[in-house]
């Protein structure tokens, strides 16, 4: 401390401002000495815990013009240096994480299962919604990774194309299984990239559409049948089980049960696999509870982002959550 300090600064942890005073270091010939302290580096006001803290509350709801009296309730009135341009900085670091995440290899690791879906989002642009068209993939070792976050536009064929070749591009082998809902697109692209790929129909959507066809009277009593087919110990009891609601309902309610039957072979797929991945390989519910947040996050910010940053938002999203899945 023989040569003094450098103007006192206020730093910010997690718990309020703390002023601090960096001792100014001198060699003995004068000369000037290029030290930095490695725990106050130069011109810092915000300590790494609390930096990190500004993405999350951005991502959880928290509107930029709202950061200032969120954090004051987290670390004192005290906050400064806060603003919202923070959170503008932090949306560039996104964008070129995002490009460099979109464009790793892929070839390393033998992808077995594909949950692939298109999110919707709040936001309007031009004359569509925003589409994100997300891949989720499973490694060998039962290890799950987005692979892909894409604007589709919409879930056109075209859109899922341009997705599974850049996919490919990447490294990316014939999954075993990807798992969908049969409205997408992606199924004609599929056989077009990966024809040997099979197909498993999402339980959730096509439970969903058969009863938009029932009258709401008779919804209950179908859907514990619907329920009965995918919950069936085997193959084989399922497949009763599928007759049976196909016999019940295919007088009265023929487009109910056309719904269902059209795509028998794909609906049936997972029983081929482990019975541990049934649960999974049913339906699409790894991509939908993933972005669920999205729409609340839309809500927050849809008039202040643009396409691509909302897609932005939706890549670190997925990152937090990606850190909660289960092999």
């Amino acid at each position: 401390m023989r040569s003094g300090h450098h103007p006192a600064r206020a730093i910010q942890p997690g718990l309020g401002p703390v002023p601090v005073q960096v001792p100014k270091v001198r060699s003995r010939q004068g000369e000037p000495v290029t030290f930095h302290s490695a725990l106050v580096p130069p011109y810092v006001r915000k300590t790494r815990s609390l930096e990190a803290a500004l993405p999350w509350l951005y991502l959880k709801g928290i509107s930029t013009g709202e950061m200032q009296a969120a954090l004051e309730v987290l670390v004192g009135p005290e906050a400064q240096g806060l603003s919202a341009s923070t959170v503008a900085r932090l949306k560039q670091t996104w964008r070129s994480d995002y490009e460099t995440w979109r464009q790793r290899g892929l070839e390393k690791e033998d992808w077995v299962y594909l949950w692939v879906d298109g999110i919707y989002s709040g936001l309007r642009a031009d004359e569509h919604r925003l589409c994100a068209l997300v891949v989720i993939g499973v490694t060998s070792q039962g290890e799950k990774q987005l692979l892909a976050i894409e604007d589709g536009g919409r879930e056109s064929t075209q859109s899922w194309r341009e997705v599974l070749l850049h996919l490919k591009a990447r490294g990316l082998k014939a999954p075993t299984v990807a798992v969908g809902d049969g409205a997408l697109g992606f199924w004609s692209a599929l056989e077009e990239i990966y024809p040997t790929t099979r197909q498993q129909r999402c339980w959730v959507h096509k439970t969903r559409n058969v009863l938009n066809a029932l009258p709401k009277s008779v919804q209950p009593k179908a859907k514990q049948a619907l329920h009965e087919i995918w919950q069936a110990e085997t193959k084989a009891a399922a497949g009763r089980a599928f007759e049976g609601f196909l016999t019940t309902y295919e007088a009265k309610y023929p487009k109910a049960t056309a719904c269902l039957a059209k795509d028998r072979d794909e609906l049936l797929t997972f029983y081929a696999f482990p019975a541990s991945h049934w649960q999974s390989l049913r339906t699409t519910n790894p991509s939908e509870s993933t972005f669920a947040t999205i729409r609340h996050r839309t809500k927050r910010a849809k008039g202040s982002l643009t396409r691509d940053g909302m897609l932005h938002m939706m890549f670190k999203l997925g990152q937090c959550a990606e850190k909660n899945w289960r092999r």
